[in-house]
Order: structure tokens, then sequence, then C-alpha cells
């Protein structure tokens, strides 16, 4: 299966970086988060990111200043500030840092969404990982449709995102709770176990009818295993 897309944010209040990682996990990404930039020069020795999202305002090194050392040092990964920091001289110091975008707190998380992205277009990483394949199922990340061996399935909304959460935890243990999270999000309050059976069946029922790939595998007492 093609790998995810991996975002770094640097973010030293934890309110706001599970805010950021929330967004950014429900939007398909794959997120590792820091409070500080101390341990994330050692984690980029092992990881390239596709995009890193900084705060200026971080305990230790500053945000800016941390960025133009990675420059300085030979990492090109996009960068956007997320900060309080927004006068015109700050805007101008995170540019010459070599930040890609600029971005002001308080934030829209929709927004901060958008110029991601649009960072992610510009960079080409999101055209390398438009499509996540697994078996004989391929699902467009863009326009949303699945293709099972080139034959265009129809899907509605709540289908596709249960599939694309579904291959993004292959041979994992799924509890309905967390599909409840992922698939319904806000309106998960009043989604209940059968609820979550009942989605579950239906999509078996468009991608494998036969039964002839065996995707879901039901766990006793936890919800699901997709293999």
């Amino acid at each position: 299966m093609q790998k995810e897309i991996e975002i770094v944010v640097i973010e030293d209040e934890e309110d706001i970086l599970e805010l950021i990682e929330y967004h950014l996990n429900k939007e398909g990404y794959a997120v590792t988060g820091f409070l500080s930039t101390e341990n994330v020069e050692r984690f980029l020795e092992e990881e390239i990111p596709s995009l890193m999202i900084v705060d200026r305002n971080l305990p230790g090194t500053e945000g800016s200043e941390f960025v133009a050392y990675l420059r300085d040092i030979g990492y090109d990964i996009p960068v956007i500030f997320l900060t309080a920091k927004t006068k015109s001289s700050e805007l101008e110091e995170g540019f010459d840092a070599g930040g890609d975008d600029y971005m002001g707190k308080p934030f829209s998380p929709k927004e901060l969404m958008l110029r991601v992205k649009a960072l992610l277009q510009r960079s080409g990483a999101l055209q390398k990982q438009a499509r996540l394949k697994y078996k004989k199922l391929t699902i467009d990340l863009v326009k949303k449709d699945l293709f099972i061996e080139n034959k265009l399935i129809s899907l509605t909304k709540l289908e596709f995102n249960l599939l694309y959460t579904c291959m993004k935890h292959i041979d994992k243990p799924l509890t309905r709770e967390f599909l409840r999270n992922e698939v319904w999000g806000v309106e998960a309050e009043g989604i209940n176990d059968k609820a979550v059976n009942v989605a579950i069946n239906r999509l078996k029922n468009k991608i494998d009818l036969k039964n002839e790939e065996n995707y879901f595998h039901p766990v006793w007492g936890v919800g699901y295993i997709f293999r």
C-alpha cells in the first residue's frame, strides 16, 4: 500500500497541537507532533516529511531560526509558519528564514487545511500520493473515487470515508468507537454499534459481494480488522 503523506507540526501549546493533529488526521495525513524543536532534527535524520507546520514562539530555539538552520544544512521541506507574530516585519522575517507560507493566530482550521493542500500541490507531494492501492482496490484521494480492477464503483461519502479509514489501518483491530469518531466525526454521538455494523455490511457488499477477498474480519468485543 502506498505511504501516507507525513506532516510535522511544531507547536508548544499542547491543546493547539492536538487540534492541528486532529484536523490533519481527518484529511488523511500522517502527523508527528513536537512541543519544541529539541528532537526534530533527530527525527528528520530518519524521516523526511512532505510538510512542516511551525510555530515561532517556541521554547529554546525560535521557530524561524530553526527553519533557517534547516535551510542552511540542506533541508528543503515546505514550511508553513503558524504563529501569533503577525507584524509586517515578523512576516518578512518568516519568509526570509525559508518559510513558504505564513498564517497568523488565532486561526481557522479549515483555512489551515486549505493552505496545507495548496502547498502540497505546489510541491508535487499530493500528485505522488493521489491514489491508495490495496489488493484489487484503488481509491483516488482527490476525486474520492473507488476503482476495483479499473472499474469505477459508486460509493457514498460515508462509505468512501469508511473504506479509506480501513485502508489506512490494514491488519489493525479497529474498535467501533474509533470508526465512529474517524468516519462520522462530529455526528458520531448519535451513531450506535448497530449503525457501524450496517455501514460495514453495505460497504462489504459493494466492494466484495461474493466475499472472494474477505476484507472484513469481525473481532469479538472489539470491532473489525481489515485485511
